[in-house]
Formats: C-alpha cells, structure tokens, sequence
C-alpha cells in the first residue's frame, strides 16, 4: 500500500508580519521564482506516495489550485476548514474523508516548510512504514545545526526494536537549555507526522473524543464538488481548538522519532529566510542591482510582495547614517564582522550568525570601527520599501536632511 500524503496548508505566517493585517501566507509567498507549496507538491511526487490530500481554508482555495495546476498535480483531493481550529481538528478532519481506508499510512506535511535531500527523507519514510500500527505515532526530528529558541525538541531512548522511543518535549527553550538539549542529543521537532488513519482515529477517541465526534460529523455532513470536500462548519466548530501536538502527542507514550540530518527550516522568521538568500546568493545576484553609497555599497538580491532583500557591505571605519523609517521595518542577520548597532538609546555589538530586528520607527545605526568590512543580509517589511524613507538624523558625510 501506498503513502498517502496529507499537506496542511491552512497557516497564516502571522509571525513574518508582525502588526500588519494583510500579509501573504508564508507557503504562498515569492520567494524568487519558488514557493513553499510548490517545493512540497515537488516533494510527494515519488513513486512511494499515492495522490495527495491537502487541507486548507476558503481563503486559501483559490491559490491552491493555481499551484496545482502549475505543478500539474492533476490528481488530489482538497479538505476545506470553515474555521481556523488548529492543527489537531485540521489532521483528524483530512484523515476521516472516506477517500483513506483505516490501515492507510498517512504521511502528514505542513506545506511551509522547506526540505531539502529528498531521497534521504523519503527512504526513512518508506524504511519505517513495516513499524506502523494502530496506536503508535511516528514524528520527524532534524538534527539541530545550532542552539536554536525557535524551535521545539524532543529527547529519546532506544526500545526494544531498536527504534527512537520519544521520552519528553520540550517547547521553544532560551538558548541556554537549547545548548543543553543538543548536550543530550535532542533534535528538533519538525511538525512532521507519519502515522495510520486507524491510529488517529484511536488516539482522539481516546484523549480528544469530543474533536472525533465533531469532525466524523463535519465530514459525514460536508458538501463534495470539484475533488473538493467542504466539511460542516456547525459540527466542525464544536472541535476544540488545539494544536496535534497538545491534542495528542503530549498524552501518548507511543510516539516514535524518525531522526534526520538534513537541511530543514520552518522559514517562521525572516533570519531563517535571509539563511536562503544568503545560501543562494549567487543565483539571486545580478551587477544593474549593485548601489554605492559613501559608506560602502548595498546589492538588492529579490523584491516580493511587502519585502525586499539586500546585502548590505560596509567599508572599514565607516557608517550608515542615524536614521529611521516612517513605512518599514528591517530584519540584519549578520554574516562578516563586527558591527556596532544603535537602536534609539541603545549600542551592542552583534557578530556572524546573529540577528537584530529594526522595527517601523527606530532610530538606528550600523557602525564598522574594524578592518574586516561588515556584511549584512537586510530584509525590509512593509508597504513603502524606497530609498526615500529615510530620515537622517547624524551623518559623517554631510547627508542629514
């Protein structure tokens, strides 16, 4: 039999738009000629998967399907939410839809992350499928490449078949504990799961019988047109909000890791995006994009919907001026040297790899009091991203306005 992958695809990406109302969902965005939905639509096309099934929103629908369409993804089944409830009803609600028998393995992706060395990802799914069985649950960990507060964890200890038993979560810990975590060879818990339509279906009758009730109904009563099934908005609505991993694997003690060492990102903060481009400068980099300033020079790398990403090189003993914008925020990650960073009454020194958050207002500033020129990955939000809003306040070149 087999896999049959089920993609989420109902999230905002409220966390990469802080404060703004309307704002692309992150699998949406344009990234430079890719979107995450379409690397996830890229990535089920194996011969280990059967036709997928995505669960999204109304809102989201429309779009969806011109990614289908794109990724010419002629077979799916789409499971529409009437409701924002989390990814727990979201799971049980896809899994119910009679297109899935009960001993059908169920890989679960959400469709805003990026994966990369596929071939590795999908052996550890097919390798693993023989382990599945009616109350147990598989979930994906990636082997952290650096103490992270972003992510959550999870510890384990081998069992008896010489599988990941996991022993404890553990939620988004400061950097401190992270270095700890990593010490005792935790990982990263991807929001991966892999797991039978029987064990769902065991495990919320058993810890969230309330949400199986509610969505059997929704998705006995829904509306199906178009490959498309609209569950019931009155019985989908009596589920209880929760996420899966508070809804249930917080309550199961039979829950699995399948352990992976591959690049991986949730993309949920623009520090991880500015990783990408700065990964993949090359492709992105193009000479007419290259302005010079007295201070050093900047290169536009990509301009999408609401944001825009620079390099930023700032030359020994040199600044930027004192300024602030009235339109945009801006997101540095630091990648060579040392700069001195003001922002409003604040100074710090920040070095590769670090990251600092400008927001709409500041008044802020990047100082190189070093040889080594300061380079900088820039990402500006918001809905004026030009040249023109900027306000200098100081200016070692005479530019105040």
């Amino acid at each position: 039999m087999k896999i049959r992958p089920v993609i989420l695809c109902g999230g905002a990406g409220t966390r990469l738009w802080p404060n703004q109302e309307k704002h692309q969902a992150k699998q949406f965005i344009n990234f430079g000629g890719w979107t995450l939905i379409q690397k996830t639509l890229e990535r089920v096309k194996n011969s280990i998967f059967d036709y997928p099934i995505i669960s999204t929103n109304q809102k989201y629908l429309k779009q969806l399907k011109f990614y289908l369409k794109k990724n010419k993804v002629k077979k799916y089944k789409i499971v529409v939410e009437p409701a924002k409830m989390n990814t727990a009803p979201a799971i049980l609600a896809s899994a119910l839809i009679k297109d899935i028998s009960d001993n059908q393995p169920l890989m679960f992706l959400p469709a805003d992350h990026l994966v990369e060395k596929n071939s590795i990802f999908n052996q550890a799914i097919n390798k693993n499928k023989r382990y599945l069985n009616e109350k147990n649950i598989f979930i994906f960990g990636i082997k952290p490449t650096n103490p992270s507060s972003e992510y959550g964890y999870f510890l384990t200890k081998k069992n008896k078949k010489n599988l990941n038993k996991v022993t404890k979560f553990i939620e988004k810990p400061k950097l401190a504990r992270a270095k700890q975590i990593i010490k005792r060879k935790g990982y990263w818990n991807s929001g991966m799961f892999y797991l039978r339509k029987d064990s769902i279906i065991n495990n919320f009758k058993k810890y969230q019988n309330k949400t199986y009730k509610s969505c059997l109904d929704a998705v006995k009563k829904a509306k199906y047109r178009n490959n498309t099934y609209y569950l019931n908005k009155r019985s989908f609505n009596k589920s209880v909000k929760k996420s899966f991993d508070y809804a249930i694997l917080e309550k199961t003690k039979k829950i699995n890791a399948i352990k992976l060492n591959i690049p991986w990102s949730d993309l949920g903060s623009w520090r991880e995006i500015s990783k990408i481009y700065k990964k993949n400068k090359a492709k992105y980099f193009k000479k007419k994009n290259i302005y010079y300033r007295p201070w050093g020079r900047y290169v536009n790398l990509f301009e999408g919907k609401n944001f825009l990403v620079k390099e930023l090189i700032v030359n020994s003993k040199s600044s930027i001026s004192l300024q602030k914008h009235y339109h945009r925020s801006e997101h540095w990650m630091i990648t060579q040297g040392k700069p001195e960073i003001t922002i409003n009454k604040k100074k710090f020194f920040k070095k590769p790899e670090e990251s600092v958050f400008i927001p709409t207002g500041a008044v802020h500033r990047i100082e190189n009091h070093f040889k080594k020129p300061v380079k900088i990955i820039e990402v500006q939000t918001g809905p004026i991203l030009k040249e023109t809003d900027i306000t200098r306040f100081k200016d070692i070149y005479g530019r105040v306005n």
